[in-house]
């Protein structure tokens, strides 16, 4: 790894971190000794990157530090692009479109030596088997983010219809359909609902109260509670 790369990615591993990073736990990492990370280090900050700790407490970078926001690496540019090709194949129009936007944009402004990992990457994803009209499920995401209730005619397999009113907490996808979890007022509890299996939805107007924050960590426990047992 070239130097200017490995200084990088320390700033990286910096980065992604809120906590004290050992200069052993950045050695592992990228793969260098202990007194290369401590000299990198201290190069950066004699470059004037924020970075404060000392060896033996770990280190960590001011939140406020930016750095231009493009300077990717090639693996960089071939994960956002294999993200990019998943989404524009398997969500909704709104998604897909700006799925795309994403890689055009990307492939604008990055330097010419990346462009061949964008126009012919080496990574891909199956494609998806052609299918029916999908339910356009920009209403779900809109609702997750303004924390409003949607009214759900959800047909089972069996083919039972009901009808739901739920609190929204997150759209999944898997590799055949989408999922939305959310809490169920009817079961007063949490549910997972195919949308292949919704035969109708209104987003309405009433909002449920709480934080997206603090119905997904209710999720989460609820989550791990059931996977406990």
């Amino acid at each position: 790894m070239r130097r200017a790369d490995r200084l990088f990615q320390i700033i990286q591993v910096l980065r992604r971190s809120t906590r004290p990073i050992t200069a052993a736990a950045i050695a592992e990492e990228l793969e260098v000794s202990k007194r290369t990370v401590y000299r990198d280090i201290a190069d950066l900050i004699g470059q004037r990157v924020p970075i404060q700790g000392e060896a033996g407490f770990g280190y960590v970078l001011d939140a406020g530090y930016d750095m231009p926001p493009l300077m990717l690496s090639a693996d960089e540019v071939e994960a956002i692009v294999l993200g990019a090709q998943w989404v524009a194949d398997r969500s909704d129009k709104a998604l897909s479109t700006a799925a795309r936007d994403v890689i055009a944009k990307i492939a604008a402004v990055v330097p010419e030596h990346l462009r061949p990992f964008i126009e012919v990457p080496s990574v891909g994803v199956k494609p998806v088997d052609a299918q029916g009209e999908r339910l356009d499920t920009t209403p779900i995401r809109m609702a997750i983010r303004n924390g409003q209730k949607l009214r759900l005619r959800y047909r089972t397999e069996t083919g039972e219809e009901s009808e739901r009113t739920v609190w929204p907490v997150v759209l999944g996808y898997s590799e055949a359909t989408s999922l939305l979890v959310a809490w169920c007022e009817l079961r007063e509890d949490f549910r997972h609902f195919r949308t292949d299996r919704v035969v109708g939805m209104e987003m309405l107007q009433e909002r449920h109260g709480w934080s997206h924050a603090r119905l997904r960590r209710r999720w989460e426990v609820w989550r791990e509670e059931r996977r406990g047992r």
